[in-house]
Formats: C-alpha cells, structure tokens, sequence
C-alpha cells in the first residue's frame, strides 16, 4: 500500500508542478516594464493551502527545474522564487490555512523576494516592492478564489478516490 500511495503523491506533485510552471507563463500586463505579475503567485499560494508545505514545496522545486531545463528561468529567478516558495510556507506554518494565509501570504512572500532581488540586482529595494504592488493587490484578492476552486477540485478527488476503494473492497467479498 506505500507505493500506491507513494505513486499517488508522486502523480500529485508533478501536476501541481505543471500548474504553477504553466501558470508563471501568464502575466498581468503593465503600464510600465518591469511591473508585470505571474499568475503563478496566487496559484502558489493556493497550492501551498490546500495541499500542505511539503507538496508546495517539492511542486515548486519541480517547476523550477523544468523552468530551467526549458530555458524559460535561470538560477536567479528560481532563487527569487524558492525565497517567495519558503515565505509563503511560513506564513502557512504559523497560521495555517485561513483567511489570513490566503490574504497576505502571496504578498509577504513577494516583499521579501523583492528585498532579496534587490540585493543581488544592487537596485533600490523600495522601487522593486512599489513595482510589484499591482500583482501583490492581485495575489491578495485572488489567492482565496484559486484556493476554494483548488479544494474543492481536491475534495471531488478524495471523494471518487474513497468510493472507488468502497467499489474495490465490495467487490472482493463477493
């Protein structure tokens, strides 16, 4: 039984991978170079709440290396987003997955990948925060909305996967 399971989250993970790899590839368009949005962030966020640190986080390591073998990221921008990835996991590990998760986790984890990539960039902090104000108002009032449609497609899941076992042991006391 560890391998199905095993299999499972094997199966679960390198999906939630292709979420947020195929999700990074759209962006909220700007005024201004520089601004754009993902809309993996909300995406991520709602990963990370329906399905636990663990799963978000190897998803995520997975994303990353497929956007490096397809040439779409380089190391830094997947060291922006592992530090946007654990930002997010604590905001999730000390308040769990709750409105307050939902709202501010995408933005404090896009604060803190700002502040790093304006240390490595040598550019102004601030200016890069500012920039990524439209996307972090966007996080903030998407994330909820990606995390309800996310849990209740894992509900439907859970479900069929629990009547199919039902359907399997029925069938075998026959």
């Amino acid at each position: 039984m560890q391998s199905k399971s095993t299999a499972k989250e094997l199966c679960q993970i390198g999906l939630l991978a292709v979420l947020i790899t195929v999700s990074a590839m759209f962006k909220l368009p700007s005024l201004l170079p520089g601004m754009e949005f993902q809309i993996s962030a909300p995406v991520a966020v709602a990963i990370c709440g329906v399905f636990g640190i663990k799963t978000y986080i190897l998803a995520g390591l997975v994303s990353s290396a497929v956007g490096l073998l397809l040439g779409t990221q380089n190391i830094l921008n997947v060291g922006i987003s592992m530090l946007f990835r654990v930002a997010v996991a604590v905001v999730f590990f000390f308040s769990g997955p709750n409105r307050f998760f939902y709202l501010f986790a995408g933005p404090i984890g896009t604060f803190f990948a700002r502040i790093a990539l304006s240390a490595v960039v040598g550019k102004a902090a601030w200016g890069l925060v500012a920039a990524a104000v439209p996307g972090m108002v966007f996080t903030l009032l998407t994330a909820g909305f990606c995390g309800k449609v996310l849990g209740m497609a894992h509900k439907v899941i859970l479900e069929r996967e629990k009547a199919s076992v039902r359907h399997l042991q029925h069938d075998n006391t026959r």
